[in-house]
């Protein structure tokens, strides 16, 4: 194969993560992402000097299709798929759409150059799979294929689930990780010293891209991953439950997953957008749960709720 075919997305940034997946679903081998936020200030948390960006509301993707892909068919099953996420309540603003062909090394040079390696919490980075990365003591890595991938692991609401993770796992815990996508999440719950872990998503490319990625760290045999619909069906008592998923799924989530947690076990949740927070907070109170962290950044809110009777620990506790 010589030449790709680029097809590229303008939309606004609550979009992102939605339109980064349309882009997978639809046959793109991988996603790129330019978004301006990533350089707001001159110096990153680890010390990165950033250039000057002007800041903008909307958020570049662009999609790798093969030279035999029918980009006809593929914009404008797109383009209907966009059109949509208002029924999710997300903000996309005008899309733009526009296609190019290009030659296969201008291609890998293009996606691989938006994606290095990156420190997303105090004992996390995420490495991509190419890259010669050598660990300082105490850090622990996540190896990601993003031409497989949902994404890179380093949109906000994935890194408030990583933040999250590493405030409640201790050692030891059983996980269900709902929607895993990528896999990140399931990963970075076994490097946090989770016994067993069980991944699950509707998607059958999803479960696959998850193994692959699974299999791309090493002594990562605590975890499993299968095709599910949220919790329905799975009887496993669980420690920690992690969906990282449209606030409007979430809901639907809040009940099984009181039902599957352990007393005093954790429900973390992202993927909420400002409007929804309420929605998916009362829809877990009337569950059973207490809140107990609340995070939050730019338009997107993540949460730590706990099924206990001890409210000591939890807000308004």
């Amino acid at each position: 194969m010589n030449t790709w075919q680029e097809l590229t997305i303008e939309v606004h940034r609550e979009a992102e993560e939605a339109a980064s997946n349309i882009l997978i679903e639809s046959g793109s081998q991988g996603v790129a992402i330019d978004d301006s936020a990533d350089y707001l200030g001159p110096v990153g948390q680890y010390g990165e000097v950033f250039p000057e960006v002007e800041q903008a509301e909307t958020v570049k993707i662009t999609g790798y299709y093969p030279e035999t892909a029918d980009m006809a068919a593929v914009t404008a099953e797109v383009h209907a798929r966009l059109e949509e996420l208002a029924d999710f309540g997300l903000e996309t603003g005008p899309v733009g759409l526009t296609q190019q062909v290009l030659a296969e090394e201008d291609w890998a040079d293009n996606w691989k150059k938006y994606y290095e390696p990156a420190r997303i919490t105090h004992d996390l980075t995420i490495v991509p799979s190419w890259t010669d990365y050598e660990a300082a003591p105490g850090e622990k890595i996540i190896r990601l294929d993003p031409g497989m991938a949902f994404g890179t692991g380093t949109h906000p609401t994935t890194k408030m689930s990583l933040f999250a993770l590493e405030q409640v796992l201790r050692g030891g815990e059983t996980v269900l990780d709902v929607g895993t996508g990528s896999g990140v999440l399931s990963i970075a719950s076994s490097l946090l010293g989770a016994k067993a872990i069980y991944a699950y998503d509707l998607d059958e490319v999803a479960v696959r891209v998850a193994q692959e990625n699974i299999a791309l760290n090493a002594h990562r045999d605590n975890i499993q991953v299968a095709a599910g619909d949220l919790l329905r069906g799975v009887e496993l008592e669980a420690d920690v439950i992690v969906a990282n998923i449209l606030a409007d799924i979430l809901l639907l989530l809040t009940e099984d997953a009181y039902r599957l947690l352990k007393d005093e076990g954790y429900l973390i949740m992202s993927g909420i957008i400002s409007d929804k927070w309420d929605l998916v907070r009362e829809s877990a109170e009337r569950a059973g749960f207490f809140l107990e962290t609340h995070l939050i950044q730019g338009e997107w809110n993540a949460c730590v709720f706990k099924k206990t009777q001890d409210l000591s620990g939890v807000i308004g506790g």
